[in-house]
């Protein structure tokens, strides 16, 4: 089949799933509309809007956005319910072929409830697939120990089913096999290369100014792709519709600043208004350390990082908005036995939200730009430096119908990847491409009976190599009863992107980018399945196994030995190509257990993961193919208006597979032909054991953390935040170098004072 047919496929579905949507809702009247906090006029996420009495209604999505269709003419009583603010009950008369717009307003409870049996996120479990999908709100990341005084999404991350954590310096994060390139990291719709700093407990988002982060760790829809393995969708929140509002952070790792409020403010609540926000935050540890922390190291800590992010948003008086934003992040690491080590990032864009007049459709759009460029210089060692610019954008229409709804859109990107590298033999390896992706994707959500069937359908295109992907994607949940429910996901995966890293490095450093250099397209299978049990009211059990099959992966040749000249026709390819081709797989399991009852929390999770690999003459697992990972977490609240907490987290990880050093020789270089190796002096080689056959000693790390609150007003407090990172002072595995025969061990016993002042 060529490609043109392919995509007229794709458009010929989404044509007949409009054209049905339209038939469908004749003779029944809609509604549409948002859901806001009236106090700060921030969107309400995921909460349920339903007619009193009957089984009608729908949830808020990420924009606080609800659409009913279908609905039988006739008076009714819209009913909104959440946790923390009144029920709002509000009559309505519903007209045959008629579409009426409302925008809500809760106010936030002043009465205060120990125990709360129904939440958003439980009645979620039964209308969405929620496959390998786990939504994160600011409340759920500062319910953990905060490191360093300032609660961070990196913290969190660390601590879900599947995700593997590669330690607190140069951390990265590896999820169900799949290395950091195969994640795909959204920043209000914007792709971000690299969102985590060199000291792993920090990343580039700023917790006060997020309004909703979903991980899919696998199986993810056909609204996503370009990855193989996962994606992370970010977004923000407007800014404050109301009022000028802002906090100030000071810890002994670093400061942090947010202002925001209105710019044009709403004179009445179906008014249009204009709102701006702005953060800054960054790490001095490098300082800071030298006074704290000497006994660390009496060079200090090489840590510091700045990040800013500014956002304007336009809303209109019927709920359509664009959002403007630009952010620059900038990062450095100066280990003076060592290396220096930079990354840099910045770039800006737009997204916008549309709300057609007498339409249920909701259409959503965004465009951004970003430049982002790591440089590494080792001591005694070739330079290495990689960078990657570019755009993305696209176009989604929602259309409602009844308890269904359909998705459809198209997406854009192009960017510029440069590479200086050299592999482990010192032999140069300089790439430069420009590359473009188009795609389009389909999704129809349908609710028959106890099931929830997810298909979806996109089409991927790598302009750069002429090649096309078709890929089918499928979501099932069936709800067996009210409190046990099965579920599944698969689908088929692709990607252009590849990276280059040390892999023979015990612990690696440098993480570069760069496209693919031929039309060989990387490629993954993937199946997901599992159930959730609802044990009793407060204890939930979530369970999913997975098989990925990497069918084909592009990797730098980490073997080669000469360069790809004429004059070395007859050597193999394997000792002279830049590039290897591998297959390999992932399968495991991931299990969490979760317990909320009146003032306590806890949460326990277990990742059992294998991985294999094999570049055709070699069989092998990669270093970050850890076989255990256990992450627990407690908090409990206590005192008036909950002003105290304490926070208790414990990773247990098994050790990551690395190459042992076999031994040491005279290297002597013959590049002149009268070379005499009897009296010449060489450099020193080293002998590499079989690849990555040992295992690095375990990780363990407890953390603790106490906060007190002080409420100083209706809107303003005061927070003092003690916290400890690895509190049992394990002595974790960071780098080691193989000729010195010296280690250097991820960070130690750390306290550390946070304060925080917000209004």
């Amino acid at each position: 089949m060529k490609l043109p047919k392919r995509l007229l496929i794709v458009v010929f579905l989404i044509t007949l799933f409009s054209l049905s949507h339209a038939i469908l809702l004749a003779q029944n009247g809609s509604i549409r509309g948002f859901v806001y906090e009236k106090s700060t006029g921030e969107p309400v996420l995921f909460t349920n809007v339903y007619f009193l009495r009957t089984s009608i209604g729908a949830p808020t999505d990420a924009n606080g956005y609800f659409a009913i269709t279908k609905i039988p003419p006739g008076d009714y009583f819209l009913m909104v319910t959440y946790v923390g603010f009144d029920t709002l009950k509000i009559p309505i008369t519903v007209k045959a072929n008629d579409m009426l717009s409302k925008k809500l307003y809760l106010t936030q409870s002043t009465v205060q409830l120990d125990e709360i049996s129904v939440s958003a996120a439980r009645q979620d479990k039964v209308r969405e697939t929620q496959t390998s999908i786990i939504k994160i709100t600011p409340k759920e990341i500062q319910s953990i120990p905060t490191i360093g005084g300032q609660p961070d999404l990196a913290q969190y991350l660390q601590i879900l089913p599947g995700v593997i954590f590669s330690g607190d310096q140069g951390g990265q994060l590896y999820i169900r096999g799949g290395p950091p390139i195969q994640n795909k990291v959204l920043y209000d719709g914007m792709i971000v290369y690299n969102p985590f700093h060199s000291i792993g407990l920090f990343s580039v988002f700023d917790v006060d100014i997020l309004k909703n982060v979903d991980v899919y760790t696998g199986g993810f829809g056909a609204e996503y792709g370009g990855r193989l393995s996962s994606v992370m969708d970010v977004t923000t929140r407007d800014g404050n519709k109301n009022r000028i509002a802002g906090k100030f952070d000071v810890t002994t790792f670093g400061a942090k600043a947010l202002i925001e409020g209105p710019i044009h403010k709403q004179k009445t609540e179906d008014d249009a208004s204009a709102t701006f926000l702005l953060s800054v935050k960054n790490s001095y540890l490098a300082q800071s350390s030298q006074i704290f922390y000497k006994y660390i190291d009496e060079n200090g800590l090489p840590f510091n990082y700045l990040d800013i992010y500014g956002k304007i948003a336009v809303n209109a008086s019927n709920g359509s908005k664009v959002n403007i934003f630009g952010f620059n992040f900038t990062d450095q690491v100066t280990y003076k036995v060592l290396q220096d080590f930079n990354w840099k990032s910045y770039g800006g864009g737009l997204t916008f939200l549309a709300i057609p007049g007498r339409s249920s459709v909701l259409i959503e759009g965004n465009f951004a730009y970003s430049n982002y460029k790591i440089e590494l210089q080792e001591v005694d060692k070739s330079p290495r430096s990689s960078s990657i610019s570019g755009f993305n954008g696209g176009l989604n229409f929602t259309y409602f119908i009844g308890r269904n709804s359909l998705k459809y859109g198209l997406e854009l990107s192009g960017y510029k990847t440069i590479l200086d590298f050299y592999n482990i033999v010192n032999r140069k390896i300089d790439f430069t491409q420009n590359s473009t992706e188009a795609a389009l994707f389909l999704k129809y959500k349908w609710l028959p009976g106890k099931f929830i069937i997810e298909p979806g359908l996109r089409f991927q295109y790598y302009a750069s190599i002429s090649t096309g992907s078709l890929e089918p994607r499928l979501a099932i949940k069936y709800n067996v009863a009210k409190n046990f429910r099965m579920k599944m996901a698969g689908g088929a995966y692709s990607q252009n992107l590849i990276s280059t890293t040390y892999d023979k490095d015990v612990v690696n450093l440098f993480y570069g980018f760069i496209t693919s250099p031929t039309n060989k397209l990387q490629k993954c299978y993937q199946a997901v399945l599992g159930f959730e049990w609802d044990l009793f009211t407060n204890l939930s059990v979530n369970i999913e196994g997975y098989y990925k099959d990497y069918t084909l992966l592009t990797a730098i040749n980490r073997n080669k030995l000469y360069d790809d000249t004429p004059e070395n026709a007859k050597v193999p390819d394997y000792y002279k190509k830049d590039f290897a081709y591998e297959t390999g797989d992932a399968e495991g399991v991931d299990f969490s257990v979760k317990y909320d009852w009146k003032k306590i929390h806890f949460w326990i999770t277990y990742s059992l993961g294998y991985i294999h690999r094999s570049d055709g003459l070699n069989d092998f697992v990669p270093p970050y193919d850890r076989r255990h990972n256990l992450n627990i977490v407690s908090t409990f609240n206590w005192g008036k208006r909950n002003g105290w907490e304490v926070d208790v987290r414990y990773n247990y990880g098994s050790g990551f597979p690395f190459t042992q050093t076999g031994g040491f020789y005279e290297q002597v270089n013959f590049a002149n032909m009268g070379t005499n190796y009897t009296t010449a002096n060489g450099s020193l080689g080293i002998l590499y054991a079989d690849y990555d056959i040992g295992r690095l000693p375990y990780y363990s790390r407890l953390d603790l953390n106490l906060k007190k609150i002080f409420f100083l007003g209706k809107t303003t407090r005061f927070e003092i935040n003690l916290s400890v990172t690895n509190a049992l002072n394990q002595q974790n595995i960071f780098y080691f170098d193989r000729v010195s025969y010296s280690r250097v061990d991820q960070l130690p016993l750390m306290p550390s004072l946070g304060l925080s002042f917000s209004f």
